[in-house]
């Protein structure tokens, strides 16, 4: 009975810790920028009359995706990022890239995202690691993502380093880390003055709860928000009281 009660609380407080993240606006030059996470990768962006979407997906294992909010619900994009070719960040068989792109904007991809593809994303803009661009009017720099010790078996990882790419997105002065998937390598920690990043959270195929913070701490970001992860409540509680008493700003968006 007092294993049950303890439970209860834990949980009571963690509904509480997440009913606080109410608002997703951030302040900004210009105007204030709103994040909306939906779950996995996906993220939609919103400054200066202009939407962005973040690895755009409706299905995860042909499995509806219950987090936050429907699909259908967000709106077309001025600029669509995709990070690997993963189906947790890329969705071909749904042709949700097509969907949600408004004529002429601009999909940025890695070079093994645009030969996965083919005709399904016509005229890609193809970004390697390393490569900084603006389009759109956004400026936008690509960050090698990538495992250094999770995979499969030995001598495999899951993540192959210059497969993929982080985007790390300047708006309103602010800069956006949206990492993908990756453990917190040499190039993530070695990102300068980010004010918002989306950390990783789910094992065996990139960081633990602890992994996660600890990358947070390299970075020290002024907001965090984990993502790439199912939404476990026992995940999101531990990476908010790990970082209790660190400057960082920890944001969990999980309502419906």
């Amino acid at each position: 009975m007092r294993m049950f009660l303890t439970l209860v609380l834990v949980a009571a407080l963690a509904a509480v810790a997440l009913a606080a993240d109410s608002s997703d606006a951030i302040p900004a030059e210009g105007g204030a920028i709103q994040v909306t996470p939906i779950m996995r990768s996906t993220v939609q962006i919103e400054y200066g009359g202009k939407v962005i979407q973040v690895d755009p997906l409706s299905k995860y294992d042909n499995v509806d995706i219950p987090y936050v909010g429907k699909f259908d619900a967000l709106k077309a994009a001025d600029l669509i990022l995709v990070s690997d070719v993963h189906p947790g960040n890329l969705d071909l068989d749904n042709e949700e890239i097509a969907k949600l792109r408004k004529p002429g904007a601009p999909v940025v991809v890695p070079m093994a995202v645009a030969t996965l593809a083919g005709a399904k994303i016509p005229m890609p803009t193809i970004m390697a690691n390393g490569d900084t661009t603006s389009v759109a009017g956004i400026s936008i720099e690509a960050v090698p993502m990538y495992n250094q010790v999770h995979g499969p078996k030995a001598g495999e990882v899951y993540h192959p380093k210059g497969r993929g790419n982080g985007y790390i997105v300047r708006l309103g002065g602010k800069r956006l880390y949206f990492m993908g998937d990756t453990e917190c390598t040499p190039e993530v920690r070695a990102a300068k003055n980010i004010d918002v990043a989306f950390i990783p959270m789910i094992m065996p195929y990139t960081m633990t709860p602890a992994e996660a913070v600890e990358c947070v701490m390299a970075l020290q970001p002024k907001i965090a928000y984990p993502y790439h992860y199912e939404g476990q409540r026992r995940d999101e509680t531990l990476f908010r009281a790990f970082l209790k008493n660190s400057p960082v700003e920890v944001r969990i968006n999980t309502k419906g």
